[in-house]
């Protein structure tokens, strides 16, 4: 068995504490200063200290040397995470921190301010009376109308006990509230079940530590229930944990291999090989993906596909078919480093392909929104535009641009973490996987 923690994420996405810096003191500074490139790196550093006109930050000269030495490798899945980004990501890796409990979302199609997309039952936001769609205009003194959801997390999370205040906007007015920060456990497993007795489990990221106790205790609440049909949905779910890959298709595995691994010398290991578990679902059994589904949900997929396990449902997923292995850095940073790619049990390589679908379905959950653009008026110049059958009133900016987004359609949240709300009248994937059922 492989025993480095290993990551399975599309992107930036958290990762975990793993191989330290004592594994590589085998190649020391010394060893950097053999090289003329070495040298010149050293050389350049002190050329800046005696000539360079304005004061120097010897942190943001270093982590940009670092994020150099990354970026040439034109990988986009080796990726330099800074300090304080990292501590942010093990509390979401641990799948527990404090907090007030609310769920984030962008506040506008270009991606500035950040408004409440959920509030938690359990959370201390509900009791202050925070509501779904409350956007954030200031966290203490600070102004975060035009913040990124990153930067207000960062302020919203704090010590257990602590207090923040902060100011939402409902609407054309505007409320302040002070909460206390108290646990928030993140629930990445949400369930109900479905017309006809069909149980249904959405997994949200593999990226959370306890998604293995909340996946299997789901998996046997719907066998307590007696579920003989379900749909298993790993939409949106961009990976997380290898272990956590493996774990959730051994809950319906019997036997035989799940994943394998190749490193950089061409040596294929298996990682993850199913046992017959007590706990395990035998029923009919349907997994709905599309293209946002990656790395550890490709897995899972690949597996349950590869062995008739499943019918998969949906679109073509992402493609990740790497691993990185997480480098904890002595200045808080970490590096996660692409260091085996990973086979399906029939020896498939998906990276940059995909598992492609047995029903192939498009998503037609969240439909790009209507948005619109154009020039060539006056500034203050106001157009009114009828889009279907309702007038949209726009004005010209002082450039005479002007422009429309509609605004986006989601579906309905629940202040119940671990309950899942879904439409299968407007959910064309949902309603094929109810029509593979014997």
């Amino acid at each position: 068995m492989i025993r480095n923690r290993i990551l399975l994420v599309s992107g930036a996405i958290a990762a975990t504490a793993a191989v330290g810096y004592a594994q590589f003191e085998s190649y020391s500074t010394t060893d950097l200063t053999k090289t003329a490139n070495g040298k010149s790196l050293v050389q350049l550093f002190g050329a800046l200290h005696q000539i360079y006109l304005r004061p120097l930050d010897d942190n943001k000269l270093l982590d940009g040397a670092i994020k150099g030495m990354i970026a040439s490798l034109n990988d986009e899945f080796t990726y330099y995470v800074d300090a304080e980004a990292n501590k942010t990501d093990q509390e979401a890796l641990a799948g527990e921190f404090f907090g007030i409990g609310v769920q984030l979302i962008a506040a506008s199609p270009d991606g500035k301010g950040v408004k409440v997309d959920s509030v938690f039952k359990q959370g201390t936001a509900i009791k202050g009376g925070v509501q779904t769609g409350d956007v954030f205009l200031k966290i203490g003194d600070k102004d975060v109308s035009t913040s990124n959801s990153n930067d207000v997390v960062k302020l919203v999370r704090g010590t257990k006990g602590s207090k923040v205040t902060i100011t939402f906007g409902r609407g054309d007015s505007a409320y302040t509230v002070t909460l206390e920060r108290a646990p928030v456990v993140i629930v990445s497993v949400e369930q109900t079940m479905l017309p006809n007795d069909v149980g249904y489990i959405a997994l949200s990221t593999f990226y959370n530590e306890k998604v293995n106790d909340q996946f299997a205790a789901a998996v046997q609440g719907m066998e307590k229930k007696g579920v003989k049909k379900l749909v298993l949905d790993l939409r949106d779910n961009g990976g997380g944990l290898l272990t956590s890959g493996v774990f959730v298709a051994d809950q319906f595995l019997q036997k035989g291999p799940i994943v394998s691994l190749r490193d950089n010398k061409g040596k294929t290991q298996v990682y993850g090989e199913a046992k017959p578990q007590p706990g395990d679902y035998t029923g009919q059994l349907v997994v709905l993906m599309n293209k946002n589904s990656a790395s550890a949900s490709e897995i899972v997929a690949g597996a349950l596909q590869d062995t008739k396990r499943a019918t998969i449902v949906g679109e073509t997923s992402f493609g990740k078919g790497v691993a990185q292995t997480p480098i904890q850095l002595v200045n808080g940073a970490q590096v996660r480093i692409v260091a085996n790619e990973w086979l399906t049990p029939l020896g498939r390589q998906i990276q940059k392909k995909g598992i492609t679908p047995d029903v192939k379905v498009a998503d037609t959950r969240n439909q790009v929104p209507l948005n619109l653009s154009g020039s060539g008026v006056k500034a203050g110049t106001k157009l009114s535009v009828t889009i279907d059958g309702k007038p949209v009133n726009l004005v010209a900016d002082k450039d005479g641009k002007f422009n429309y987004i509609a605004p986006s359609t989601r579906a309905p949240r629940t202040v119940d973490q671990g309950v899942a709300v879904v439409d299968v009248a407007t959910d064309a994937e949902l309603k094929s996987a109810l029509g593979q059922f014997k």
